[in-house]
C-alpha cells in the first residue's frame, strides 16, 4: 500500500485529482457458480469411507484396535539390506539388523502418516530395508480410495500390505514369517476378531534373519518364505499355503480397519465455506480466510480448472492421470525414467490372486477392470488434497519439496517429453500472484488430523 500512497501524493502535488487507492489484496468477487463449485468441495460434514465389500471387518472396532498394534510393530520385518542403513540419524538401524521396519516407520503417525525422515540429505523417498523409488504417500483419508498405490497395483486395503511385507526394499519379509509371528505373538487378539488360528506347528519355522531376501554384490537375490522361493513356502501343501496366506490377508484386513479411521478432517477452508463463502475479513482466524486463500479457492474451481481431477470433498477423482512429469534425480537415488505407472500396475492387480475378485476377498464391487493403455500409460493416481501442505514432498517421484514448485509445474503444463505416455495437461500461464494464491488455498486445507488415540 505504501507505493500506492506515494503515487497518490505525487498526483495531488502536481494539481491533479488523487487517484482512488488500489487494493493490493482484494477479496474475490464470487459468482453463484463459484459458490456452488466451492460447496461441492466442502459439504457440511465430510463423508465417511464407503463400505468396503472386500473386508467384512472393515468397520469392526476390535479389528481396528488390532490393526493399530500391527501397524506400529516392526517385529514382522527381516534384515536391513542397504549399507546406507548405518544406524545414524533418521535411519532405522544398521545393515543386517532385523525387526526394524514397521508400517509406522515410513508412515509416521505423528507426521501426517508420511515420511519426514532425512537420510542422505533428502526427504523425498524412503529408506526402509533398501531405497524405494517412489515417494511414500500420506495415509490420511486412504479409506476413500478403491485403487491404491501410485500405480493402482493394489485394489484393496487388505491386500496392500502384501507389497511392503514381501518387498526387499521395504520390510524385506515374507508371509510365512508374518503368519508365524502372528501365531506366536498375537494369537488371542487374532482369535477375537477372526477366529482361532490354524495349527502352524508342522510348518518350517523361519527366523527373522532368514526371511525375505538377501542382496548379493552380484547375482540374483535369494528369498525365503514367500511364493516363488522354491523352498519354505513353495514346499508347503496347498492347504498350508492357504492357511499362511489367509492369516496374512487377515493381517491386512485388521490394518485396513485401522487405516480407514485416519482422516485429515475439516479445515479453515471448510469454515469459510460454511459461513457462506462471503467472509471478506481477510483474517485467518475463526471463519475467516486470507484474501489470498480466497482468491486461490476461486482459481482452483475456475480459471485453473483443478477440479477436473481434484474433485469432490477429498479433492481427488481417484483416477490415474499423466501430467507430463519428467522424473529427476532425488538425492541418492535415480528415479526410473521408464516408469509406466498405472498401465502395468492395474494389469498386475487384475492378474493378482490376492485381488478383490479372489478367494481372500470378502466381496467384489467391480472396482477392478482391464486398463486402457492409451489412458493409463505413464499415469499416476490423483492424490487427495486435504492436509496437502503437511507432506514432506510431492508427486510420485517426490522431486518437489515446496508447494510453490508444484503449482509452478502445473502452471507450465508439464514437460513435453522424457516420460512414458501422453501428457494430459495444458499450460495455465498463471501469474506469480495467482500461483501464490493457489498455494495459500492449498495451505488452508490443513485439518486437525486423526484422533490422538490413533497415533501411538
Amino acid at each position: 500500500m505504501r507505493a500506492v500512497a506515494v503515487l497518490a501524493l505525487a498526483v495531488a502535488c502536481h494539481g491533479g485529482a488523487a487517484a482512488p487507492p488500489v487494493d493490493a489484496d482484494p477479496a474475490p468477487v464470487l459468482t453463484a457458480a463459484d459458490k456452488a463449485a466451492l460447496a461441492a468441495l466442502s459439504p457440511a460434514s465430510l463423508p465417511a469411507p464407503m463400505a468396503d465389500v472386500t473386508n467384512r471387518f472393515a468397520d469392526n472396532p476390535a479389528a481396528a484396535a488390532l490393526g493399530k498394534k500391527l501397524f506400529m510393530d516392526a517385529a514382522f520385518s527381516g534384515k536391513l539390506l542397504d549399507s546406507d542403513n548405518d544406524g545414524t540419524g533418521d535411519t532405522l538401524g544398521k545393515q543386517g539388523e532385523t525387526g526394524k521396519v514397521s508400517c509406522a516407520s515410513c508412515h509416521n503417525p505423528l507426521k501426517s502418516f508420511a515420511d519426514f525422515r532425512v537420510v542422505s540429505n533428502q526427504r523425498s523417498i524412503s529408506l526402509a530395508s533398501d531405497w524405494n523409488v517412489r515417494h511414500t504417500p500420506s495415509l490420511l483419508d486412504v479409506g476413500q480410495a478403491r485403487l491404491l498405490m501410485w500405480d493402482g497395483r493394489r485394489d484393496a486395503l487388505f491386500n496392500q500390505p502384501f507389497g511392503p511385507i514381501e518387498n526387499p526394499t521395504e520390510m524385506n519379509s515374507s508371509r510365512l514369517f508374518l503368519a508365524e509371528q502372528i501365531a506366536a505373538r498375537y494369537a488371542n487378539d487374532y482369535a477375537e476378531v477372526f477366529g482361532a488360528l490354524p495349527d502352524l506347528s508342522g510348518l518350517p519355522q523361519i527366523a527373522a534373519a532368514d526371511t525375505g531376501c538377501t542382496k548379493p554384490a552380484q547375482g540374483t537375490p535369494v528369498c525365503h518364505g514367500k511364493p516363488g522361493d522354491g523352498a519354505e513356502y513353495d514346499s508347503l501343501s496347498t492347504a498350508q499355503q492357504d492357511a499362511v496366506t489367509r492369516i496374512a490377508a487377515n493381517f491386512g484386513k485388521a490394518l485396513g480397519a485401522y487405516e480407514r479411521l485416519l482422516t485429515c478432517g475439516q479445515s479453515a477452508f471448510d469454515s469459510w465455506v460454511a459461513a457462506g463463502a462471503v467472509d471478506t475479513s481477510g483474517s485467518d482466524a475463526g471463519n475467516g480466510l486470507s484474501h489470498s486463500a480466497q482468491r486461490g479457492a476461486q482459481l482452483f474451481v475456475g480459471k485453473a480448472g483443478c477440479t477436473a481431477c481434484h474433485a469432490g470433498p477429498y479433492m481427488t477423482d481417484q483416477q490415474f492421470h499423466n501430467v507430463g512429469l519428467r522424473p529427476a534425480k532425488v538425492a541418492v537415488a535415480f528415479i526410473d525414467l521408464d516408469d509406466h505407472g498405472a498401465y502395468p500396475g492395474l494389469t498386475a492387480a487384475l492378474a493378482d490372486p490376492l485381488n478383490s475378485k479372489g478367494v481372500y476377498s470378502d466381496g467384489d464391487d467391480g472396482r477392478l477392470t482391464a486398463p486402457d493403455q492409451g489412458k493409463t500409460d505413464g499415469a499416476f493416481r490423483t492424490p487427495g488434497l486435504r492436509c496437502v501442505s503437511g507432506r514432506p514432498s510431492w508427486m510420485h517421484t517426490g522431486q518437489f519439496t515446496q508447494l510453490v514448485d508444484v503449482v509452478a509445474f502445473f502452471s507450465t503444463g508439464g514437460f513435453t517429453g522424457g516420460f512414458p505416455g501422453t501428457n494430459e495437461l495444458a499450460a495455465l500461464n498463471l501469474t506469480a500472484q495467482e500461483q501464490a494464491d493457489l498455494v495459500a488455498f492449498l495451505t488452508s486445507l490443513q485439518g486437525p488430523g486423526p484422533a490422538t488415540g490413533l497415533l501411538q
